[in-house]
């Protein structure tokens, strides 16, 4: 709402030295002349018999009399609830009606209460406004409504003395009591006391109050109306009417960016408006000016308008009138720096003791400054602006004093969140703390950062990077790192573990050219400052290796990991944590590059000495746990890898908790592996649960709940529920693409999950595509030897296979192939599949010469490598069988079907797919 200027009320005479409150004046009593009115006991016939005087009862309101408003309402929008809630209480029939607004200062109380008084004058018999900042306003008040009522008040009495100021009051106050119908508004009342007894000596009027003070009006009225702020689209409007004027054309540009940077407060937008229009700026450059210079923007009026009722102005006065209370402006200056909403009171403990605290944060909610609701406070975020806004002209913004409320904050916040971050039973504080962490943030300076902002930045980080947001944890600990090296230099150890962190973040980010070199300096200044056998110079080249890994490295990753167990094992001993953790890693190297007989004992070794050292129970334990019985699922041993996953979810529940993200896992894992024996009645509802609590639990945007979603669509891929699985998938691709951005490896997986499910679907014109870009992206991101770049290849061929193209399909087969076996080797189990389809290929195109042999050397590598009962080992004797079928070898294929048919059976049931599958094949060779 706008505000007008004021236009001059009734003449009367100067206050008088020493008046004091009022009174209603019942009855036939009488106000001694100078003296206070309330509990007056002389009679009023004792001041009347000077004058010619009217008693109050006696006297009407004067034909003509206008209504006593203290400005028009140029432009008014909105408040149609608060509106109508007025007109509700106008239709109130007899005795007195009073109403109160409050609110903060700036927020538009009397300009509803003039515009609402305008607009039902004809309804009233007498419209009066007093301005109530003061005792001695309301007396003023008063008197003049006295004299505009009976001018003969202002003559002069015979002994040649004017009729007091009081005295004039308590006349108003008479007149009040014994008329009705009319209207007084008491605008900006500072305490209910000071009209508490004006208005209980009213019988039959309307009082329509407007104070910044949210309390004590219960001994006045309950009736009261708490004004907010207004929505955006009328604040919008306001500042278009204004900003606009007369003129045909504004530059409106940023007007609702504008308006929201002023939190919709009408007293800003009329004031920034106004400016607008004078001198010609459009909101954007409005913008930028309040970035530039918000000491001076908040306190600029244009030419024309009440330069006292700035929104700085404003606010000073309401804490002028807290001045008792210092605790209450350092508190505001502390909450200036924090998000508005969702204060946590928590937070505040140990800023002063528990009573001053309450004391303090119930005169602020008295003023209207913030809003207590419950266990956390809210504050207007342009309260909040000024008042870390350093001002060197008021008193409670000065530069030292705004400086030391940034630094309190800081200190609070961290101190709130010094537990683990990766500990989920500090998840949900953190996720409380995170708006206020990123508001303190982003207003705070970088060279004003403390060592505690150091700290602040560095575990926020480190929770962000765990919770999936690695966009926000980059942000947060590149800023951690040039804050410790500004406060540290490169070498101290604090910085060094910024740089850590930093490197693990871009890491999880998927983004490992920025990864790896951070990485690699970090561990040549741990080896130089700390020396090579230092613990955090192992821990720097375990996560060396481990990126080196993951970016498909992995001759360079092995090494490193052996180096460093056999480092790890000398100085810290064979039982020492880290050294399991440091020996599983190196399992899980082994793994990758399809070398399970190195991988297995290792991690059999790992899980019995984290049973001995850590306990059963221990989460590391139940980690190495679940890799082993990973390992196991890798090698085709599903009947050791379900009852060990069974076990570590059973134990994971009853230690950690159903909802821990290693329960989730666990429980992921094994609908994985009910999955790979073809028992999808047990998986899908497994996965089902899964996603839902991980979802619940982590947030929908976690990598974890995707990761889930992924692996649910595929359960359903496999169920042959398609209808199902690619809605799945494609919400999946537009969250990773949202979430982790469209080069990360989980999106690029995503995508190829997706491909996957159209060419399912026989639907290959939108499976090729999603291929084709899946692989370009991958050799962009990853580079053309990354794992996951072969991998891409070979499903893009294999689409192309399905689709018929062989010539395009059997040269990127071969070229997958080649680069696989030199950067995986010839045994590694993605290796073997690439031959495997290879081999199909040739058949297809009619070329057994070249696919009967390779289709017989992988069989002969599978079950050497993987054993003569891995699911991929019947897969291959069965494609060996087809190829000496439409080879017309069928006195060949017969046996081997059958021999594939019962050991499929008996390993992987009656019902699984590719038992079905080879007992087709084998119906169809008899045939």
């Amino acid at each position: 709402m706008r505000r007008g200027r004021r236009s001059g009320s009734q003449p009367s005479p100067s206050p008088t030295p020493g008046g004091g409150g009022l009174v209603g004046a019942g009855g036939a009593g009488a106000i001694a002349a100078g003296g206070d009115v309330i509990g007056a006991s002389t009679h009023v016939g004792d001041v009347y018999q000077a004058a010619p005087l009217l008693p109050a009862d006696r006297v009407d309101v004067p034909p003509g009399l206008p209504p006593n408003l203290p400005f028009r309402i140029a432009m008014f929008v909105g408040r149609e609830q608060e509106l109508a809630r007025l007109d509700a209480a106008l239709a109130t029939a007899g005795g007195v009606v009073v109403h109160a607004l409050h609110g903060l200062g700036g927020v538009g109380k009397s300009t509803l209460a003039a515009h609402w008084a305008a607009a039902h004058a004809d309804q009233h018999t007498l419209t009066w406004w007093i301005t109530a900042d003061s005792q001695a306003d309301i007396t003023q008040g008063l008197a003049d409504l006295a004299q505009a009522l009976q001018p003969a008040l202002a003559a002069v009495s015979p002994g040649g003395e004017a009729v007091g100021l009081q005295e004039r009051a308590g006349w108003a106050v008479r007149w009040l009591a014994c008329h009705t119908g009319w209207l007084v508004v008491l605008d900006n009342v500072t305490h209910p006391s000071h009209i508490q007894e004006l208005v209980a000596a009213a019988t039959g009027g309307r009082f329509l109050i407007t104070s910044r003070l949210a309390t004590g009006w219960h001994h006045v009225t309950s009736a009261r109306i708490r004004l907010d702020v207004l929505p955006p689209d009328q604040a919008l409007r306001l500042l278009r009417q204004i900003a606009t004027g007369d003129r045909d054309h504004a530059d409106l540009d940023g007007a609702a960016e504008l308006c929201a940077e002023l939190g919709y407060l009408p007293l800003a937008i009329d004031q920034a408006a106004a400016y607008l229009y004078q001198t010609h700026l459009s909101p954007a450059a409005y913008l930028r000016l309040l970035a530039a210079r918000p000491a001076v923007m908040y306190d600029q009026a244009a030419e024309g308008a009440d330069a006292q009722r700035t929104i700085a102005r404003i606010w000073r006065l309401t804490l002028d009138r807290l001045a008792d209370r210092p605790l209450a402006g350092q508190l505001l200056r502390v909450l200036a720096w924090w998000a508005p909403e969702a204060i946590p009171r928590s937070l505040l403990e140990g800023l002063a003791d528990e009573a001053e605290l309450i004391e303090a944060l119930g005169a602020l909610a008295a003023y209207n400054m913030i809003i207590l609701d419950g266990d956390t406070i809210a504050v207007h975020r342009l309260v909040q602006a000024i008042a870390r806004t350093p001002d060197p002209t008021d008193p409670h913004r000065q530069p030292t004093a705004i400086h030391a409320a940034r630094d309190e904050a800081t200190r609070l916040l961290q101190a709130a969140q010094q537990a683990d971050p990766r500990d989920p039973a500090t998840w949900p504080t953190r996720r409380t703390l995170l708006p206020h962490i990123d508001a303190l943030i982003e207003h705070a300076p970088p060279d004003t950062d403390t060592d505690t902002t150091g700290l602040l930045l560095t575990y926020t980080g480190l929770f962000l990077n765990d919770q999936g947001a690695t966009t926000r944890a980059i942000t947060y600990l590149h800023r951690s790192l040039i804050t410790s090296q500004r406060l540290h230099g490169p070498d101290h150890p604090d910085t060094l573990t910024s740089s850590n962190a930093l490197a693990a973040a871009y890491r999880a980010a998927g983004n490992l050219a920025r990864a790896i070199p951070l990485y690699e300096q970090n561990l040549t200044d741990q080896e130089r400052i700390l020396g090579p056998d230092h613990p955090n110079t192992l821990t720097s080249r375990n996560n060396l290796a481990n990126a080196y890994e993951a970016a498909g490295n992995l001759a360079r990753a092995i090494p490193l990991y052996e180096q460093n167990l056999t480092d790890q094992e000398r100085i810290l001993g064979p039982d020492h944590p880290n050294t399991l953790i440091f020996r599983n890693n190196l399992a899980h190297a082994y793994q990758a590059v399809g070398d399970l007989d190195r991988a297995i004992p290792l991690y059999e070794q790992t899980l019995t000495d984290s049973e001995r050292v850590l306990g059963p129970d221990h989460p590391d334990t139940l980690t190495s746990r679940l890799n082993l019985a990973g390992a196991y699922q890798a090698v085709g041993d599903l009947d050791r890898a379900i009852p060990l996953y069974e076990q570590t979810l059973t134990d994971a529940e009853r230690v950690l908790g159903p909802d821990h993200p290693h329960t989730l896992m666990s429980r992921h894992s094994l609908a994985g592996a009910y999955q790979a024996v073809g028992d999808l009645d047990r998986a899908i509802p497994l996965y089902e649960q899964t996603l839902t609590d991980a979802e619940r639990v982590l947030g929908p945007d976690h990598p974890y709940p995707l990761t889930c979603r992924n692996g649910l669509a595929a359960a359903y891929q496999a169920a042959g529920n398609l209808a199902r699985a690619i809605p799945l998938l494609k919400q999946t691709l537009t969250d990773a693409e949202r979430v982790l951005g469209p080069d990360h490896p989980d999106t690029l997986g995503s995508r190829n999950g997706l491909a996957a499910a159209y060419e399912a679907a026989g639907n290959l014109a939108r499976a090729i595509p999603l291929y084709e870009q899946t692989l370009t992206d991958a050799e962009r991101v990853l580079g053309p030897d990354h794992p996951y770049t072969l991998s891409s290849r070979h499903s893009l061929a294999y689409a192309y296979r399905v689709a018929g193209n062989l010539a395009r399909a059997i040269p990127l087969y071969e070229q997958t192939l080649t680069d696989a076996e030199r950067v995986l080797g010839p045994d590694h189990r993605d290796t073997l599949t690439c031959r495997n389809n290879l081999a199909a290929a040739y058949r297809a195109a009619g070329n057994p010469v070249q696919a009967i042999p390779l289709h017989e050397q992988i069989l002969t590598d599978q079950e050497r490598v993987l054993g003569p009962d891995h699911p991929d080992t019947l897969t291959s004797r069965n494609n060996l069988a087809a190829a000496y079928q439409a080879a017309g070898n069928p006195a060949r294929a017969i046996p081997l079907l059958r021999q594939t048919l019962t050991d499929a059976e008996r390993i992987l049931g009656t019902n699984h797919p590719l038992t079905r599958t080879v007992r087709g094949n084998l119906d169809a060779a008899r045939g």
